[in-house]
């Protein structure tokens, strides 16, 4: 394997005025060309900082990966810098400035003379059209320390970079023919990363290739397993590990494919026709928001019921006020009454309910945490408890993941699988 790094450009990034996707957005690819990702980079738009970056990049990597900066503005100097450091003039290229001439001709804008600059590049580049903005980015192949290296210069906004590297730097550095690392993530809930690992221990533990490694977010844990050789090889040893894993891991293990646990279970319910709807207090309509931002959710839900009040859960679900004086609304018997209310109210087969103290403090006497989920599939209810631990917000997500989890396994348990 080849070893890459990716250099992030911009002082707003090194500010936290931006989010770096570039390089999450690279990083996820890189791997299938032959490359393993060794180092992330970010240097503010100052030339001296930049050049000492490059030069360290590739003192240590065979491949290094520049975005931003290669916009017409003075402070965009990143191809001027890697022009210096692999010793090359910087060369009008002709096709890009008629590009650019009509460009602003067509959208009818005035060009600048500054505008020419995302004209010229370091000789002998590659240029990598840019079908969404003006900046085009470019591939240089030279020599560093006397050994061969290879430099690409990409924008920097994601709605530019992403299709330009997928779709005209990827070819290209597939064409060398390395290696390939590649990769499978399997989606786990239900037990504790801790526990994922002892289960897999030999698999975590014992090998060098391939690789396994777990990792947790908002109640999900993955398990990245990754393998090194000729495609098919690397394919057939992550295989042999997939197996182990299927059976050892059963009904907690979600996906295989990387799909979140809302489109799991929206495809679910697709395949075996199955129309849901959402209860929700503490989580305040995020379980609703997460379901239908999966296209194709039209299929499935078919609505979405924020109670947040007691009235609310009595007047609009029907929860009796004598559950609620008894219990609390943080309470068992509360949230099979609301998952059971909005199947009645919505005409659904499955309804999925949420309540709880998220925080801060107590609630009722009930600590920050307690959240009870119901899940009504088909005349049967099922109510979990559980307590979340974290801040509101990290509370209300794991809720809300959980409770879609839940979901997919009731109807699991139901026999329901095409």
């Amino acid at each position: 394997m080849k070893k890459a790094e990716i250099i992030s450009v911009g002082t707003e990034l090194l500010m936290g005025q931006v989010a770096n996707t570039d390089a999450q957005f690279i990083s996820g690819l890189l791997p299938s060309a032959g490359y393993a990702v060794y180092y992330h980079i970010v240097v503010g738009d100052n030339k001296e900082r930049l050049t000492e970056a490059i030069r360290q990049s590739l003192s240590r990597c065979d491949l290094v990966i520049l975005t931003g900066g290669l916009g017409p503005t003075e402070d965009d100097i990143t191809k001027k810098t890697a022009a210096e450091v692999f010793g090359l003039e910087m060369k009008l290229h002709e096709k890009t400035k008629e590009n650019l001439e009509s460009y602003f001709r067509d959208t009818g804008r005035v060009m600048t003379p500054s505008n020419i600059s995302q004209a010229y590049f370091p000789e002998g580049s590659v240029i990598l059209e840019n079908e969404f903005g003006t900046a085009p980015g470019c591939l240089i192949r030279g020599s560093f320390d006397g050994i061969g290296k290879t430099v690409i210069l990409l924008p920097g906004p994601p709605s530019e970079l992403c299709p330009m590297f997928e779709n005209k730097a990827m070819p290209l550095l597939r064409e060398e023919g390395s290696d390939v690392l590649a990769s499978k993530f399997f989606t786990v809930m239900g037990i504790p990363e801790a526990e994922v690992e002892r289960i897999l221990t030999d698999i975590i533990h014992g090998k060098t290739n391939p690789t396994a490694a777990t990792y947790v977010k908002d109640g999900t844990v993955t398990v990245r397993v990754s393998a090194s050789g000729q495609k098919e090889e690397a394919e057939r040893l992550i295989e042999e590990d997939a197996l182990v894993i299927r059976e050892r891991l059963g009904k907690n293990l979600v996906s295989e494919t990387s799909q979140s646990v809302p489109e799991i279970l929206v495809r679910l319910c697709e395949r075996n026709g199955i129309t849901l709807s959402t209860a929700e207090s503490c989580t305040g309509g995020m379980i609703a928001e997460m379901i239908t931002s999966v296209p194709g959710a039209s299929n499935v839900i078919k609505s979405g019921i924020v109670t947040y009040s007691n009235d609310a859960k009595i007047g609009l679900l029907g929860v009796g006020r004598k559950i609620i004086d008894d219990f609390g609304a943080v309470s068992k018997e509360t949230a099979k009454a609301m998952a059971e209310g909005a199947a009645r109210l919505c005409k659904t087969d499955l309804a999925i309910s949420v309540t709880g103290n998220a925080g801060p403090g107590t609630m009722e006497g009930k600590p920050q945490g307690l959240v009870y989920i119901g899940v009504y599939f088909k005349g049967r209810t099922v109510v979990t408890e559980n307590l979340f631990k974290g801040s509101r917000d990290h509370v209300r997500r794991r809720a809300a993941n959980t409770a879609l989890n839940l979901a997919r396994t009731v109807i699991l348990e139901n026999g329901e699988e095409k």
